[in-house]
């Protein structure tokens, strides 16, 4: 079969940043109502079942990936019965892994006190709200998920993203309204639980109209079995690895620190993930020329992308961390009032959890891209384990600073370390990586001057908290730009890097 690439990638494009940005602002309100009306130790309770059940998804173990990666092939080939056969293989892992998390989050009950210091908000049952919770989740793959795949697979992502914009408007907007009118925590979770079931049901009927002829039946041979069940057991340590930094922090604070405290630090972190996925858009529109460019050029030449790339990204990270500093606490301060600002020594640390993050994802982009994954599968894992221990020696001692050290140390000397190693013996020339080094930590090195001066400027005014943003977003983005091109703005790699942009940003406007 073959699918008209451009059109789908540009429907997607658009859906797909529809939804992000839905993603973003909607939740952003809902907690600024949440904390109006029903106080901060509800928003770290829902922070809270959130990383309890992220840690269940690790039951998932990346089977949606395999399985979407395992259909490229017959779709292409118009192979019906092996589409067919993959979807019952599919719908059986699904059911299977909806049990599991079903049995696993019920053992959990015993412990959930555990998990929480001090008392809950009055009136609400914790065991009511997590099972609401954990149903949530358990619907998400017994009801037709399977059939998500095949959207996925024909490049249909659109409709996915269209059903689930839809359904999330509606969802949000009735959140809203039930925290305003009625403050009734459990109705808020009883509309996530309904709309859940309704994505999953309009997207099943979508796949089911547009390819009726795929329908669950036939099994696979052993071998094809195997490999897919090979490739999720390489992809089940990144999937830990990202779970336990998204997850552990929150469940360690909560335990050790107490609710209230949880939901400050997820204010700040709220905004970091804000801007990591703007981050993540930028790197996924390089993934497939830089994949397709590993097949096709030299190790040199495709070194030489590299330093292009991360001259750009580094860049727009440095800025960005810039802006982040300067304007942590003003808008803090305006979006959830001044109580709930924390110390600027955890800003600081926020910064550099921050940076550390994106750094980290630039140079995972190249690994996913090269997939070496198989090389690669005890770094993430090692890594999330160091994170976690460190933050139960040190949360007890250092608090939210041991968190958030603890995150930063495990990126900075696991992490990055290990990627580059791995990159620059299986990807790119053995003898660059000394010189690619030398780069990286010359860019951090401006990336922390820049800051350092945005933060000293910024310090002069003593001015009103909406004066005092406006003049910080201007300082601080003006700034680090200057100071990023004194540095690097005479460098050839540079003037490559823009040209190059120059380049793909017309040739997509022709294609467009």
């Amino acid at each position: 079969m073959k699918l008209e690439r451009t059109k789908n990638a540009a429907r997607n494009v658009v859906f797909d940043g529809m939804m992000e940005m839905v993603n973003v602002l909607f939740p952003f309100v809902i907690r600024s109502v949440m904390l109006h009306y029903l106080g901060t130790e509800y928003l770290g309770l829902n922070g809270l079942f959130k990383s309890i059940l992220n840690f269940l998804n690790l039951a998932e173990l990346g089977v949606g990936s395999a399985m979407v990666f395992s259909m490229y092939k017959p779709i292409a080939e118009d192979d019906t019965p092996a589409i067919c056969a993959l979807l019952r293989l599919y719908r059986t892992l699904y059911r299977i892994i909806g049990l599991a998390i079903a049995a696993v989050g019920l053992l959990l009950i015993p412990v959930l006190h555990s998990f929480i210091k001090g008392d809950l908000p009055a009136d609400m049952n914790l065991y009511v709200l997590y099972l609401m919770n954990l149903g949530n989740t358990v619907l998400t793959y017994w009801l037709f998920a399977y059939k998500s795949s095949l959207l996925q697979a024909h490049q249909r992502r659109d409709l996915i993203s269209k059903v689930t914009l839809a359904v999330r408007l509606t969802e949000y907007t009735l959140k809203i309204l039930i925290l305003v009118f009625t403050r009734n925590y459990y109705l808020y979770l009883a509309i996530q639980l309904v709309c859940q079931i309704v994505i999953n049901v309009l997207i099943a009927v979508c796949a089911s109209k547009l390819y009726p002829r795929y329908v669950p039946i036939g099994n696979l041979p052993r071998d094809k079995t195997q490999d897919i069940f090979r490739r999720v057991r390489d992809l089940f340590t990144s999937k830990l690895s990202a779970t336990v930094f998204d997850a552990a922090d929150t469940l360690v604070i909560s335990a050790f620190m107490g609710l209230t405290v949880l939901a400050l630090y997820q204010n700040y972190y709220f905004i970091i993930t804000a801007l990591r996925m703007m981050l993540v858009v930028l790197l996924n529109a390089c993934m497939a020329g830089v994949g397709n460019k590993l097949v096709m050029e030299s190790k040199e030449a495709n070194y030489r992308d590299l330093e292009k790339i991360s001259l750009l990204f580094l860049w727009v990270l440095g800025v960005s961390s810039s802006m982040l500093l300067c304007l942590y606490q003003p808008f803090i301060h305006v979006w959830m009032g001044e109580d709930n600002i924390l110390a600027i020594g955890l800003v600081f640390c926020f910064v550099v959890y921050y940076y550390s993050m994106g750094a980290n994802k630039l140079i995972n982009m190249f690994k996913d891209a090269a997939g070496i994954w198989r090389v690669d599968r005890w770094r993430p894992l090692t890594a999330a384990l160091v994170n976690l221990d460190l933050n139960l020696l040190t949360v007890r001692r250092l608090g939210l600073y041991g968190v958030l050290l603890s995150s930063v140390f495990s990126i900075v000397f696991i992490q990055i370390p290990w990627l580059f190693r791995n990159l620059f013996c299986e990807v790119f020339p053995r003898q660059c990586m000394g010189k690619y080094i030398r780069l990286f930590c010359g860019l951090a090195a401006v990336a922390l001057i820049s800051c350092g001066a945005s933060w000293f400027v910024c310090g002069l005014f003593a001015l009103n908290v909406w004066y005092t943003l406006f003049l910080n977003a201007v300082f601080s983005f003006l700034i680090p730009n200057l100071c990023y091109y004194i540095f690097y703005g005479r460098n050839p790699l540079f003037r490559e890097s823009l040209s190059q942009l120059k380049r793909s940003l017309l040739s997509k406007a022709r294609t467009t």
